[in-house]
């Protein structure tokens, strides 16, 4: 079941088109999620450099998803990519402890910027396939979203290797859609 499958669970919004953000440090599993949701043959997955932008169209609906590159040397320019952003989805390993306070800390980064305030974001707590993730509720903790009160934010468990989850995961930023909490920019 892919993201188009999930939309035709919801109503027509009086939206055309939504931009969407995904975010994360390199190797998270951004473009794995994505190419899971687009029914794309995930052998084919490579890093992405720059960014890729997949747009996907249902009952009025346009998804523009702004895949970014998360290496070091490509996060300073997330910051040009929020202007206009309806939402943010976030993907984290979460197997990757070491590198959780630095996600932790990208992340607080963009919640901080004035143009992405109120802006809804959707956590892919990813690679839950593996025996040593932490849960939504451990990466929640550690990346101390629950004093965050400014935007509407679920952690979903998933994993990009099998697309464990990530249906769960649009379906809320679709909810988030119909209840009006993503408004045009």
């Amino acid at each position: 079941m892919g993201l188009l499958s999930i939309f035709r669970k919801f109503s027509t919004s009086k939206r055309e088109e939504t931009k969407i953000l995904l975010l994360g440090l390199e190797s998270a599993g951004k473009s794995s999620c994505l190419a899971f949701l687009c029914n794309e043959d995930l052998a084919k997955i490579v890093p992405t450099r720059g960014f890729i932008i997949k747009s996907l169209l249902h009952d009025g609906y346009r998804l523009n998803i702004w895949d970014v590159g998360g290496q070091r040397s490509l996060r300073p320019y997330w910051i040009n990519c929020i202007t206009r952003a309806d939402a943010l989805i976030y993907v984290v390993d979460s197997t990757d402890r070491d590198r959780h306070k630095e996600a932790a800390n990208e992340l607080s980064q963009l919640l901080a910027e004035q143009r992405f305030i109120g802006v809804p974001l959707l956590v892919f707590a990813n690679k839950q396939d593996l025996l040593n993730a932490l849960s939504a509720a451990e990466l929640l903790k550690v990346l101390e979203l629950s004093s965050v009160v400014d935007r509407s934010i679920f952690v979903q468990p998933c994993s990009g290797k099998f697309g464990d989850g990530t249906n769960e995961g649009m379906e809320w930023i679709m909810d988030q859609l119909n209840n009006g909490m993503i408004e045009r920019r």
